[in-house]
């Protein structure tokens, strides 16, 4: 089959088109056709060897962990599942991720795609989506009439997260550039800090709830807009705990956990048009197209990229 892997650490130009055997089903497992795939932070991240130490995987490796398509095979223990079930997940991370035109995914962590939406709209959720729903529900536990901010808003993890928040009930205010200000007031939110126009710190307070999603300084800064006993989820680097004990804040580096049960939940939800996906480009299955894609992705101005 056809996929994009990598045989050493480095740039953008190690993505390479080769030709490598089609997955078999494991018992439990699923072996899914992918129509599209989606790049995240973690692709690029990966490909330079910054996680080569949390990661040990053997070369060569294929890149991506979002999967939208249709099951071609099933294995023997597999029975929620049927060959030609339109199809989502977030697969555990491996050195044989969806850079291709077949993987293999978990059972458990597949969820079947609602009918309104496209392969290309479904492979941008399960990575972004599940980051999202962990950091505002799992961690954040956010109840009705909470305040809630969510940092780069109209990023993968951000419009989301917004959109989760809202239908929890809570008050959201947001930040991003001036160009994406009517985005995110047409996600949801109910505020919308330009960060070109104003520092968040001096307009935000006691507010329940902070999603970092930079870390650095803003996520400094995020400790400012919280109350006592506020919570901060950062998906970059583990927040300063001093500062957080000062404040009584409850703050953890949230790292995905792939989540079948929780991606059908979010199904529904999409289903009743209760969420809706941003796609930010869309590239083709080859060298060119996914190097063009992690180029935008590390750019740090990507909402979602998709092939």
């Amino acid at each position: 089959m056809k996929a994009i892997i990598i045989e050493q650490y480095g740039g953008k130009e190690q993505l390479k088109e080769a030709d490598v055997p089609k997955p078999a089903p494991g018992e439990h497992q699923v072996i899914v056709k992918l129509h599209a795939t989606s790049i995240n932070p973690i692709d690029w991240k990966l490909r330079e060897g910054y996680l080569k130490t949390m990661m040990p995987f053997d070369f060569p490796i294929i890149l991506g962990w979002d999967a939208a398509g249709v099951v071609d095979e099933v294995g023997a223990q597999v029975t929620k599942f049927k060959a030609g079930d339109r199809v989502f997940a977030r697969p555990e991370t491996t050195n044989r991720g969806t850079y291709a035109e077949y993987t293999a995914v978990d059972a458990h962590l597949l969820a079947k795609i609602p009918e309104n939406l496209s392969f290309e709209e479904a492979a941008c959720v399960p990575l972004a989506g599940l980051t999202a729903w962990q950091c505002v529900f799992d961690f954040g536990n956010i109840q009705k009439g909470q305040k809630v901010l969510i940092h780069a808003g109209a990023g993968g993890v951000g419009t989301f997260a917004i959109q989760l928040a809202k239908e929890a009930g809570a008050y959201v205010a947001a930040t991003a550039g001036t160009h994406n200000v009517d985005l995110l007031k047409s996600l949801g939110a109910d505020e919308v800090i330009d960060y070109k126009k104003q520092d968040f710190e001096k307009v935000l307070r006691e507010y329940d709830f902070v999603l970092d999603s930079l870390g650095g300084e803003n996520q400094e800064k995020s400790f400012t807009v919280l109350k006592n006993g506020g919570k901060l989820a950062s998906i970059v680097s583990e927040p300063d705990p001093e500062k957080a004990a000062q404040k009584n804040i409850k703050s953890g580096n949230v790292w995905l956990k792939p989540n079948g049960s929780q991606l059908a939940r979010m199904a529904e939800l999409l289903e009743r048009n209760k969420l809706k996906v941003i796609i930010g480009h869309r590239f083709p299955l080859s060298e060119e197209g996914i190097r063009e894609a992690h180029a935008i992705s590390e750019s740090h101005r990507e909402r979602k990229n998709c092939y």
